[in-house]
């Protein structure tokens, strides 16, 4: 098992303030056992996010970054090192680390609220009364902009609206992380601009610290305060980290014409084209 303790003595990082390693991936590797052979998913991957911060995680298909998002979220364990959040080793999925996957996964026999309000229930109804879990949940899809809809079930409503509730169901549990596989990446482009939008106010509004995996060069840059650019896989690693200089609030239209913008966006993009795959 992975010793957070022992890590502070040889990481020459510990020094920094607790606040700045508040997410901790160390050393970390991951190895599939398929049918044929040993598959290594990723290899000796670190990186510190503090609390707060923003990062988008961007690579090619195939480089392990959804694996990385499930290994904090506790959904996989590393083969070799840890990750540590808040203090803690994950040792398995916890209500402090939210995730919304690419597909909104409702329960298509409920409502909006009641797939809102099972997390809630699920998270606070041993110390909740039913008032106050209900509460938690219509506040969860007011930030959201869903209280016109929130007794609709899921097939009475958009996609883009639906992959709101998943939000909501995600940000009801009062995460300090919160854990985006690719949300918006099947929805049209208006509606992915406002969904962005909305992940820009609440993650001002609530603070929590914020990991986005996606594929979007401008919502990488639009969104994070660091891009995480990960290496071709197997044995997929991090590449490169780009620092994004860009001041908050951040204003898309604004950014259009900022040539500090447009510094990131190229240095991202010479990256992706660096490692393009070829058959």
């Amino acid at each position: 098992m992975f010793d957070a303790s022992d890590s502070l003595l040889m990481n020459p990082q510990s020094s920094a303030p607790a606040d700045a390693r508040f997410v901790r991936i160390e050393q970390v590797g991951l190895t599939f056992q398929t049918r044929k052979a040993r598959f290594e998913a990723l290899r000796e991957v670190n990186l510190d996010i503090a609390r707060g911060e923003a990062v988008a995680v961007i690579g090619h298909s195939g480089c392990g970054k959804s694996t990385l998002l499930n290994l904090l979220a506790g959904l996989l364990m590393p083969t070799t090192g840890g990750v540590i959040c808040g203090n803690k080793e994950v040792a398995g999925p916890g209500p402090e680390r939210a995730v919304v996957f690419q597909s909104h996964s409702l329960l298509p026999w409920l409502s909006c609220f009641d797939n809102v309000y099972l997390a809630v229930e699920k998270v606070f109804g041993a110390q909740e009364k039913r008032a106050q879990l209900r509460a938690r949940t219509e506040q969860a899809l007011n930030r959201v902009g869903l209280s016109h809809a929130m007794h609709k079930r899921p097939g009475e409503i958009s996609g883009g609206m639906k992959q709101r509730v998943g939000i909501a169901r995600a940000l009801a549990m009062e995460p300090k992380v919160l854990l985006m596989d690719e949300p918006f990446g099947a929805l049209d482009a208006l509606t992915r601009a406002a969904l962005q939008d909305v992940t820009m106010q609440l993650h001002a509004q609530l603070g929590m610290t914020l990991m986005i995996i996606t594929h979007d060069v401008d919502e990488a840059v639009l969104l994070a305060d660091r891009v995480v650019m990960m290496s071709n896989g197997p044995a997929a690693t991090i590449a490169q980290i780009l620092d994004v200089d860009l001041p908050r609030p951040r204003d898309r239209l604004a950014l259009a014409e900022d040539p500090r913008y447009h510094h990131c966006r190229a240095q991202i993009l010479r990256f992706l084209q660096g490692h393009a795959q070829h058959d």
